[in-house]
């Protein structure tokens, strides 16, 4: 299985990466792709990617990490042999500021989004996408761009976000497996199944029963099983199904 949305990076694996990385490959997680959600930390991504084989990484900058934002600080990275995505880029208006300031912040967002998607299309790479409370605008930024293809991290089971199966790939993480995750399993039989990819958003939403804990990478099998539940299809059967959608946008062979 790999997990296709995981942040190494992250400053709460400082002390214990190593244990964590072998812990997932103990787990039956056979790759792992690390996010671009801040500058800051892509020196560390880079680092973990080039230490292990089986380790890749994107370049970008999450909609709430965009102060500063430059395209061009990516550009001299995506030739780099592990890096295989940009992003995790997108839409976050979960949190929007007061009215007066509202349309500025969405319109800043929407600028590094639409930033991010052209340098996607100009060196031929997928997409890492970002969206909370802004399926709309974010639907239509990428029918703007048919060019642009991915996977929606973390889909949200808004319906009109199928409409974008066609070039996209929908990541299922740990919410799958919390009790009040109504939206994601009656939307999940309608995706196409060469369209699904699994991930953790580790260190962040930890699945059932470890709801509330640091995620890890290794819980990537307990995800599996709950949507292999939902689908009514066999462990198994899911895994070398979303392998190979992995393998499919990321060109994960081809890094090999």
């Amino acid at each position: 299985m790999i997990d296709t949305h995981c942040h190494l990076d992250n400053e709460r694996y400082e002390d214990d990466l190593e244990a964590v990385i072998n812990r997932a490959f103990a787990f039956g997680v056979d790759k792992i792709i690390i996010p671009g959600a801040d500058t800051k930390d892509l020196a560390k991504a880079i680092a973990i990617a080039e230490k292990y084989p089986p380790i890749y990484f994107a370049v970008g900058a999450h909609p709430d990490e965009i102060a500063g934002f430059s395209v061009d600080f990516f550009r001299d990275f995506l030739s780099h042999p592990k890096c295989v995505a940009v992003g995790e880029c997108g839409l976050d208006y979960y949190r929007l500021p007061p009215q007066e300031e509202r349309q500025d912040y969405k319109n800043a967002q929407k600028e590094a989004f639409i930033a991010q998607i052209k340098l996607a299309i100009a060196f031929d790479k997928p997409l890492i996408v970002h969206i909370r409370e802004a399926s709309f605008d974010a639907f239509e930024i990428l029918n703007h761009y048919p060019q642009a293809r991915g996977v929606l991290h973390c889909f949200n089971a808004d319906a009109i976000l199928l409409g974008l199966s066609n070039r996209f790939y929908y990541g299922i993480g740990g919410v799958a497996t919390f009790k009040n995750a109504k939206k994601i399993v009656e939307i999940l039989p309608q995706i196409p199944k060469n369209r699904l990819l699994l991930e953790t958003d580790a260190p962040y939403l930890s699945p059932h029963p470890y709801r509330g804990e640091r995620n890890e990478p290794m819980r990537i099998p307990l995800i599996a099983t709950k949507i292999a539940e939902i689908l009514a299809i066999d462990v198994a059967s899911l895994a070398s199904l979303t392998t190979q959608n992995a393998y499919d946008l990321f060109g994960l062979a081809i890094c090999e």
